[in-house]
């Protein structure tokens, strides 16, 4: 497993880390018990992964709780990137009390004294800057030694900007992937800046998988398309599979298409599996062909960018 800066933090991160959404979270992701859980947890450190991204609504809390005992004896072996906001009760609230309420439950859980990296979960554009009271709570826990670096969680390229023009931040953590390049410009920017870019959603909840079709139907979190999108997005996985060929993962090409750019510090694709985990794992041994490359970057520019997909 190749290994990045996150940033100028100073942290050392395997360049696929681990998006925890799913663990202990039956609503959205399925059954999986606490053992496979924490079994899948030590495969991925096994395998080299070193990079864990979790939230207190994940699950409930429970992702965090998971990642806790896996981690036991082992803190000094793993990077923990944790959120405030949306709490594991299911309200959203960025109040500054309840925000390092949230923090402390989350060291709890994790059963650790601090957490490598502390993101804001997609606050409100108002609150990305500086003198607003959570980046106040960020700089406070900071100094107090419970969070190394701390940043934001957001989706777009305007939100990015925004975060690198007026606040501290050392970390961001964004959308990006074949289907939504909108951030690329605001990425090369914090690489600039030395900022750390955290790559969440990097398979299009499961599309870049090729597991999807223009006739597959959803259901729980998944449901939010409209079936006029579920073609579009069909008819664009077709396009992938046709620039790749049949030889080749998708779910690699995807996650390689990512890590070939220079301003990404890690990305953070989910597991129910070790199989899935494997083929996320296996992404960091090899790197795409340039006119492949190309051919996907043309796709975003033809087929996307006008008419951006919704997440």
């Amino acid at each position: 497993m190749k290994t990045r800066n996150l940033g100028n933090t100073g942290i050392k991160v395997s360049e696929v880390g681990f998006g925890a959404w799913q663990l202990g979270n039956q609503r959205d992701w399925g059954t999986m018990t606490n053992e496979e859980a924490i079994y899948l947890v030590d495969q991925a450190m096994d395998m080299g992964c070193n990079f864990f991204d979790t939230a207190p609504n994940y699950g409930s809390g429970k992702s965090e709780e998971l990642l806790g005992k896996a981690f036991k004896g082992k803190r000094d072996r793993v990077v923990i990137s944790s959120k405030c906001g949306h709490h594991s009760n299911d309200e959203q609230s960025f109040e500054p009390e309840k925000l390092i309420l949230s923090v402390e439950d989350s060291l709890r859980r994790l059963n650790t004294e601090y957490l490598d990296s502390l993101l804001l979960h997609n606050p409100s554009f108002s609150s990305l800057n500086g003198d607003s009271p959570q980046f106040e709570v960020l700089e406070k826990l900071k100094k107090q030694g419970k969070i190394r670096a701390y940043g934001a969680s957001v989706d777009t390229g305007k939100e990015m900007g925004e975060l690198l023009n007026k606040t501290g931040s050392q970390i961001i953590e964004v959308m990006f992937n074949l289907f939504h390049q909108e951030p690329a410009s605001a990425m090369k920017s914090a690489h600039k800046q030395g900022v750390g870019v955290i790559v969440k959603v990097p398979l299009d909840s499961g599309w870049l998988t090729g597991k999807y079709d223009a006739k597959s139907t959803f259901s729980g979190i998944r449901s939010r398309w409209t079936e006029n999108e579920i073609r579009r997005r069909g008819t664009l996985v077709e396009r992938v599979r046709r620039i790749l060929g049949d030889d080749t993962s998708m779910v690699q090409a995807a996650l390689q298409y990512i890590l070939s750019r220079e301003a990404v510090s890690t990305v953070i694709p989910g597991a129910r599996n070790i199989h899935q985990l494997n083929q996320n794992i296996f992404a960091s041994e090899g790197s795409l062909p340039l006119k492949v490359m190309k051919e996907l970057e043309d796709l975003w520019d033809e087929e996307i960018m006008g008419s951006k997909l919704s997440w």
